[in-house]
């Protein structure tokens, strides 16, 4: 690392105002302080001094979704296998999801990285490291068979109109990773849902076998459209693990929660929104096993509702973004709260809409200032009550 920064340090004076190169000082800031702590000190106007900054946050989140990444490219490779009848080792399937997974990483990457350099050339400021998380995020929420250029273009509408309108990173209403997905939803229907997007049906380097017409569908799929109300999927393990068709990344609850603890312990996520998701979800979920319609996703068992889809990768990696939830502690619990009731609502009452947690965490981000508008100024006048009891005033509270 001593040899990289004294790299950095004899090409810098290149980037600086004056150098030969400072047209593209942003992208060079970019790298340095992505892979250095800045030695810049705040000299006003600053209320809290930490040695923890954006890009670190945004790094640690990075780490937490390896394991949902590593997994979904096993699964990638194992849903193939499976459903081609095609005889491979644990290293073939993983390689097959590698190889499949990784154009849509570097799609996705590439695309809205090379967004944000020419808008922070353009606007002479910092590259916003925002995209760190959004770039892993949008491949993950994808089904294995969508196409390169589309999801290139959903990146870039994402970026665009989600995010640097409003001004970059944490500036945006909505979560960039979701609009992407919205985007896909309703313009590319016939990518995102039905039966023969789940599992890729191409061979690759070798590894599988092509199969045309290949048809998978998702549990939740199955119980949307099932015709008998006891037509949902019998609870498996597979469910957990995560060994079942989906999108890339949401399938395995054991490596989310792996990330989860990880967001957690550091302090990087809040726990009080995942909880708050989940308690949501599984009262919702209740109240529809009770009182719901005569159909199968609405009597499919509470709990099969938190471990299917994208419910529990949403709670952990989505609802809890700093820049789009509440922020305020009691705001958290409503926000969350809502989150996991209106995700189940959107998916018994819905059938177009099996998954659920796209649309309810998207609407709650444009509700999430209002929830912390109101906490704050029930916390107003609860002091300002308290106060004229104590002095014998009257407080003009509405």
């Amino acid at each position: 690392m001593k040899a990289l920064r004294k790299f950095l340090d004899k090409i810098k004076p290149n980037f600086e105002e004056g150098g030969k190169l400072y047209a593209f000082h942003s992208v060079f800031d970019g790298f340095e302080t992505f892979l250095f702590v800045p030695n810049e000190t705040s000299k006003a106007g600053v209320h809290i001094h930490d040695s923890i900054d954006s890009k670190r946050i945004m790094s640690m989140v990075v780490i937490a979704l390896v394991p949902a990444l590593l997994f979904g490219m096993y699964n990638v490779g194992y849903q193939h296998y499976a459903y081609t009848g095609a005889e491979g080792t644990f290293m073939h399937m993983f390689l097959y999801g590698l190889l499949a997974t990784l154009p849509k990483l570097i799609v996705s990457y590439g695309v809205g990285l090379g967004i944000e350099f020419i808008v922070a050339q353009l606007k002479q400021e910092e590259i916003h490291e925002g995209f760190l998380v959004s770039g892993i995020l949008i491949p993950l929420i994808v089904p294995v068979d969508c196409p390169l250029w589309m999801l290139a273009i959903a990146t870039a509408f994402s970026v665009i109109f989600a995010k640097e309108v409003f001004g970059g990173t944490g500036m945006n209403v909505f979560n960039v990773a979701l609009v992407a997905r919205a985007f896909l939803f309703f313009a590319y229907p016939t990518r995102m849902s039905g039966d023969m997007v789940w599992v890729s049906g191409e061979s690759i380097l070798g590894l599988g076998q092509n199969v045309d017409g290949l048809t998978a569908a998702t549990a939740l799929g199955v119980a949307s459209t099932a015709p008998e109300p006891t037509g949902y999927p019998a609870f498996s393990w597979d469910m957990v693990t995560g060994l079942i068709p989906g999108s890339i990344g949401e399938t395995s609850v054991i490596a989310i929660l792996l990330g989860a603890a990880l967001l957690i312990y550091t302090g990087v996520a809040s726990w009080k929104i995942m909880a708050s998701v989940f308690v949501g979800g599984a009262f919702m979920g209740w109240v529809f096993n009770v009182i719901g319609p005569d159909t199968a996703i609405a009597h499919m068992p509470w709990y099969e509702h938190l471990v299917l889809g994208g419910f529990c990768f949403g709670a952990v990696f989505m609802a809890t973004d700093p820049v789009t939830a509440s922020r305020t502690e009691t705001g958290k619990y409503i926000y969350g709260l809502l989150i996991g009731m209106m995700a189940i609502i959107i998916r018994v009452l819905n059938p177009g809409f099996p998954e659920g947690v796209m649309l309810a965490i998207l609407l709650m981000n444009i509700f999430a200032p209002l929830i912390d508008y109101y906490v704050v100024q029930g916390n107003i006048n609860r002091r300002l009550k308290r106060f004229a009891k104590y002095n014998n005033f009257k407080p003009n509270v509405k």
